[in-house]
């Protein structure tokens, strides 16, 4: 089988003196680069490591993350992101990964003792770079874990091919180009992040990784992932920003909002995705009409009756458990969960299937009901939950991130024009710090069960 260079290699070889990576730290370019991650890549073979076995990578962002990344993409070897947790919480994920404990390859990027304990391979470099040439397209190259609507987390696997074509699909509308700059700004842990990496190996640009300080680290970059009250805040504190292109995501996205970015030259768009899908399905660049905007080339949609499906390029290999693979696709069409209508050539989102509720004989929608709120000024998050009701079924309760407190009938004036008023939230509640930790969406079920603790 003829070997295919790996994107790296590839710009290695186009354009070696072409800046490829901005740290706090020092730049590289895609020479460096490529001689930083062979040398990892040797020592991480040296460590037993070798095409076709699954590293797990427990950590945030880091320089060495990424590194460890592509040093895996050259050796064929899948890397398994996941965030730092607990003990229990990361045995989970393993075992769903491997077929026995002694199996288990495991780096540890965060400070912890307890998970320290079963960190097997450690990051470092061969004084020589030495060929490494095991690099697939269509090797299984990251595992996301998503826990869906269930809770059970579901090690999601994609191949670079999957993600390449996610990453060019997208940027055919959204320009990201040599030159540009991309900070990485959401969690390769998370798809939304993985898919900056890939749409920087796709186009050759710059990616930034930071320090954490979102407000520090925008500074210079021309593109960034981010969710509205990011860039909300950003805005409001007159952050000296060189940005040309936002991707939002996370929650509805004021109109106001993107008019006060445009008048700083910053084209906001929009899109509906999910992990299986190797992130964004459908964008648009923000505008009055409130839609997810229109399927992105790489990808397939359809509506049966208003359940979105989705086919295509980008939809991951399947389901990885111990070494094997289960199809998340029935004759070639992914059922999201999700609920969506055509407005023209456009998709409106409805909401999740399993976030509708019946209220008085009334099908509801939460998401409907936060959208209303999430105009509402001074609310600039809302998750809506609904809660068990003697009389109607079951009533919604709001539980927001509020700029300045408000009362409750001064929400309801705002609604009146918005909701009939059976959607309403019967109750308000401020939005705990412990619920805010992700930086891309509040969890759901987080909040569910927050709630279910105060009522």
């Amino acid at each position: 089988m003829l070997r295919e260079l790996s994107p790296l290699k590839q710009w290695a070889l186009m354009s070696p003196s072409l800046c490829a990576l901005e740290t706090s730290d020092r730049n590289y370019t895609w020479a460096e680069l490529n001689d930083l991650v062979a040398k990892v890549a040797n020592h991480l073979n040296q460590q037993g490591l070798e095409a076709g076995d699954v590293l797990t990578s427990v950590g945030k962002n880091s320089i060495e993350q990424i590194i460890i990344f592509l040093a895996c993409l050259e050796l064929g070897v899948t890397c398994a992101l996941t965030m730092p947790q607990t003990r229990a919480e990361l045995d989970n994920k393993l075992d769903t990964l491997y077929l026995s404990k002694s199996k288990q390859r495991v780096w540890i990027n965060v400070e912890c003792q307890e998970l320290s304990a079963i960190s097997n391979i450690r990051y470092g470099e061969t004084v020589e770079p030495q060929e490494v040439s095991a690099y697939q397209p269509d090797n299984l190259a990251s595992i996301v874990f998503t826990s869906g609507s269930t809770g059970t987390p579901k090690a999601v696997t994609h191949t670079s091919r999957q993600h390449l074509a996610s990453a060019s699909g997208l940027l055919e509308p959204f320009s990201y180009q040599q030159g540009d700059t991309w900070l990485l700004s959401l969690p390769m842990y998370h798809v939304s992040g993985l898919a900056i990496v890939y749409r920087w190996l796709y186009s050759g640009a710059i990616i930034k990784v930071g320090t954490g300080d979102l407000a520090t680290d925008i500074l210079g970059v021309s593109h960034a992932s981010l969710v509205a009250t990011q860039l909300k805040r950003l805005l409001d504190d007159k952050v000296c920003l060189s940005l040309s292109h936002v991707l939002l995501g996370g929650s509805h996205v004021p109109l106001a909002l993107s008019q006060q970015a445009a008048k700083q030259g910053i084209e906001t768009w929009l899109g509906y995705g999910m992990t299986e899908a190797a992130s964004t399905v459908t964008a648009k660049r923000i505008d009055e009409h409130y839609s997810a905007g229109k399927v992105l080339p790489n990808r397939e949609l359809k509506l049966e009756g208003q359940r979105i499906y989705i086919g295509g390029e980008t939809l991951a290999s399947g389901y990885y458990r111990k070494g094997k693979l289960t199809p998340l696709v029935e004759n070639g069409w992914f059922d999201s969960k999700d609920l969506g209508e055509w407005v023209s050539d456009e998709l409106k989102i409805i909401g999740r299937a399993d976030n509708q509720f019946i209220s008085g004989g009334e099908n509801v929608h939460c998401e409907e009901i936060e959208a209303a709120l999430m105009q509402v000024p001074d609310i600039s998050q809302a998750i809506v939950v609904p809660i068990a009701d003697a009389e109607f079924g079951h009533r919604p309760v709001a539980v927001c991130i509020f700029t300045h407190a408000l009362e409750k009938c001064e929400i309801e004036a705002y609604l009146q024009q918005r909701l009939v008023k059976f959607k309403w939230p019967i109750a308000y509640y401020s939005m705990p710090e412990t619920l805010l930790q992700s930086g891309i969406k509040v969890s759901r079920k987080s909040v569910k069960e927050w709630l279910a603790s105060q009522i």
